[in-house]
């Protein structure tokens, strides 16, 4: 009964971290290029009373082991990198990605972050950078006097400069692809980072190596469903309930056996 006890705390402890990641997926329901995580559980080693070919008292040997588990522990996430919708914006300064591949962001500390999300700003010195200043790479510049700036689907950005016929080329947007993308690490502001699970980054122009085409004046919008999550949100509920409900049961077991006279 002992066991039960804390094996059933040890599921009441993964369906709360399970919980924790279904609230962070609704709060973020409307975050640019968010994607949604899930709980991946795993048994705990069981606790083996006796293994098979143990020599039975009636003679023999015992066909198969006696086994009990311990509980369930969190392995680990898994973020899902399932297409968000494609919404219009009508702003030019808006870019989704249509298919596979990360838009490329200097930080102010020189490394280099990855995002989905498009929603791009100009700074004071005319430069491409994300909501919060940092610089996209490659660095794309905006003349001050420009107008109708331009992002093509292969990520050529040109814009029109007056007194000149033909457009101006302002650069070419890249997009950068992982072998195991699932394992970046999220940074917080959209960003993610690459560490040595994610492979090596490869920086290709949009539509390339598998890579997804750009869409201007489109955001892609977070890949989480809502009514999915409540249905997550129930059956996490009540198989916390029913974990709750093993340690009242054991605890009433304990109290009749010291009870006993």
């Amino acid at each position: 009964m002992l066991r039960s006890l804390y094996t059933a705390a040890t599921g009441m402890n993964a369906q709360q971290l399970k919980m924790d990641l279904i609230a962070n997926n609704l709060a973020n329901a409307n975050t640019t290029g968010f994607k949604r995580a899930r709980a991946e559980f795993e048994d705990i080693l069981s606790d083996t009373l006796h293994t098979p070919g143990l020599t039975a008292p009636q003679g023999g040997t015992a066909p198969s082991p006696l086994e009990v588990g311990l509980g369930v522990r969190t392995g680990t996430t898994t973020r899902s990198l399932a297409q968000g919708d494609i919404v219009s914006t009508q702003n030019p300064l808006d870019v989704a990605i249509q298919g596979q591949g990360y838009f490329r962001i200097q930080r102010p500390s020189g490394e280099y972050a990855y995002t989905r999300a498009g929603n791009f700003r100009v700074d004071s010195l005319g430069r491409l950078t994300t909501q919060q200043g940092e610089v996209v790479d490659p660095q794309i510049t905006v003349p001050a006097d420009s107008t109708e700036l331009t992002i093509n689907p292969t990520g050529l950005v040109t814009c029109k400069i007056p007194g000149r016929d033909t457009p101006q080329e302002l650069g070419n947007l890249e997009l950068t692809m992982f072998q195991n993308p699932g394992a970046m690490t999220a940074l917080g502001g959209n960003l993610y980072a690459a560490n040595p699970s994610t492979g090596e980054p490869l920086q290709v122009r949009p539509g390339e190596q598998a890579s997804g085409g750009l869409a201007q004046g489109f955001l892609e919008t977070a890949n989480v469903k809502a009514v999915e999550e409540m249905i997550d949100m129930i059956t996490t509920q009540r198989a916390y309930e029913l974990n709750s409900k093993v340690i009242q049961t054991a605890d009433q077991m304990l109290q009749k056996l010291t009870n006993m006279r």
